[in-house]
This record gives structure tokens, sequence and C-alpha cells, in this order.
């Protein structure tokens, strides 16, 4: 019986008669009979790992079929996006339209990268969700806590991406390592995860390391918790990726959320902004990039170097 309920539940009794159906179908309406009261979500998650039967097999597939449909579907409407003239006016860098030949080599790397780099950490994860004590039981815990864990991880793992991409950006750590990333100076919505391999789980791990410090320090943490988490920050990955800042853009509603407008010029300048989520960190070490944060800085120098001056008389 998978773990998905508790063992000494009454759920669990009523339900352990299941594993033997045969088909998904079947499963679903065996649970939604025995324990209405689940949410529909919460029936369909109850349903998939008890019709698996195998809970690593179960959690791995999940979280692999869930990272590709995310972030390829995301990745989807901004290719189109970039084939309709309408929407230039929008676009950041104008002149700077994908080609069909850069989208295919940068999906071809990305996929080799989900296959090869991070379908392994993927499909070991569950031991690890064990041994950390993640649970998957149903119910879920309130969308209040899911909220304020969710929260959380946004503003950590914008912590742990300004300092590792900053560190990406020095020496040998961005000649060998970071350089693939800046390779299209005007990203599109498939860039996100193109990235050396070595940057891919370096700041992959401020996206799935985030939570488990989390989970450590708490000592719980839901499973549905963590793919809502990591829905999220594909969408704001990709979407930081588009090159595209539209007046319905979340950064023209929360005004230190990062966005398209904040990446973009990281990648046309090469340089400053590198955080992934928010502003402040960047407006606090004073990395902002652009031309308008470089003349601010230098007016903030020049006034500095005037009332030094001024002491010194």
């Amino acid at each position: 019986m998978s773990s998905v309920f508790s063992a000494n539940s009454t759920l669990y009794h009523q339900l352990a008669n299941i594993d033997g159906t045969k088909t998904f179908t079947q499963v679903l309406s065996n649970i939604k009979a025995v324990q209405p009261q689940l949410n529909i979500i919460e029936q369909y998650w109850a349903s998939w790992y008890c019709y698996m039967n195998n809970d690593v097999l179960a959690t791995g597939l999940m979280f692999f079929i869930l990272h590709e449909f995310m972030y390829f579907s995301r990745s989807l409407p901004w290719f189109i996006v970039d084939c309709i003239p309408f929407f230039r006016r929008w676009k950041l860098q104008p002149t700077k339209i994908p080609t069909a030949r850069e989208h295919w080599h940068c999906l071809k790397s990305v996929l080799l990268s989900h296959f090869l780099v991070e379908a392994i950490p993927i499909w070991t994860f569950h031991p690890m969700c064990e041994q950390l004590g993640i649970t998957m039981e149903v119910p879920f815990p309130s969308w209040k806590t899911m909220a304020f864990e969710i929260s959380l991880f946004f503003v950590l793992e914008d912590i742990w991406h300004y300092w590792f991409h900053r560190l990406f950006h020095y020496g040998v750590f961005y000649k060998y390592i970071h350089k693939q990333h800046h390779r299209y100076a005007a990203p599109f919505g498939l860039t996100a995860e193109y990235a050396h391999p070595v940057e891919t789980l370096s700041l992959g791990f401020g996206t799935v390391g985030m939570p488990i410090i989390y989970c450590i320090y708490t000592g719980k943490l839901h499973l549905f918790t963590l793919c809502l988490w990591i829905t999220l920050r594909l969408f704001q990955a990709v979407d930081s990726h588009s090159g595209y800042d539209f007046p319905w853009s979340l950064n023209k509603f929360i005004p230190f959320w990062a966005g398209a407008e904040h990446h973009d010029l990281h990648h046309h300048y090469f340089i400053g902004n590198y955080a992934s989520s928010f502003r402040w960190w960047d407006y606090t070490m004073d990395t902002e990039s652009g031309p308008e944060a470089k003349a601010e800085r230098e007016e903030r120098m020049r006034l500095k170097a005037e009332k030094k001056a001024k002491k010194d008389l």
C-alpha cells in the first residue's frame, strides 16, 4: 500500500484492497467513493500513488513529467509571440528576434540537459524525501501554509541565486561555465535552462535545496507544496528570459519584482542584475545593470567626491 495514506488511518484500511485494481480510473472511482471529503486535487494525487503502487517510481515519474510539461508549455507561448510582429512593440530588444536555428540549437541542448543532468536527481528524489520527512500524505496542508512556504522559498532562492550567479561572472567561472548561458544576448523563453551542467546543478540547488533546508529545520514539508513551488519557479525563470515587458507584466504591479525587464538588461550588458525574482539585492549591493543605473552610480560618485573635497578644504 502506498504511503500516501497514513498506515494508522481509517482511509488506509478502507483502501487497502485497491492495490490490485487494474486502471487509474477505477482507483480514482474507489477513492472518490470512500473519501468524498478530499478535494479533487487530493483525490487525483492519492489515486496516482495508489495506481502506481511504487512511491519511488510514482514520485520520479511525476516530477519528471511535471518539469518537462511546465517548462515547455510555458516556453511555447513565447515562441509563438516571437513569430507575431504585433508584439514587437513590447520586446525589450526588438531588433533581435531569435531565429529557428537558434531555437533548435537551444531546444536540443536543453533536452540533453534534462535527460542527462536533471533526470538523475529527479528519479532519486523520493528516497531522500523519506529520509528528510517530506510527506506525501493526503489531505494536503492548508493553502495559507503552502502560500507562506512558497513565499519563503522565493526569498531564499533569490538570495542563493544572486550570490552564486554573481560568482559565475568572475574569471574562470564565467569563461568555462557561465559563458554558455550568455550565448544569447537577447534571451527568449527557452533559454531559461540553457546552461552548463555545473551551473544547472549549482543554481538549481536554490530551487530544490532551500525547501530541503527548510524541512530539515522545521521537520515538515509536503511534496505537493514542493510541486507548486517548482512550477512557479519554472514560470518565473521562463518569463524572466522571455524578452518581453508588457503593460500587464507582474513588475508593473509589484515594484520589487524583477521580471524580464530586469534580466534582459543582464543579458544585454553581460553584467549586473544577478538576482532571479526580486530587485532588492541588486539595489542594496549596487549591482543594477543598464545605462540608467550606471548614470545614477556615476552621479552618486560625483556627489561623494564633491563632499569629500569640501571636507578637505
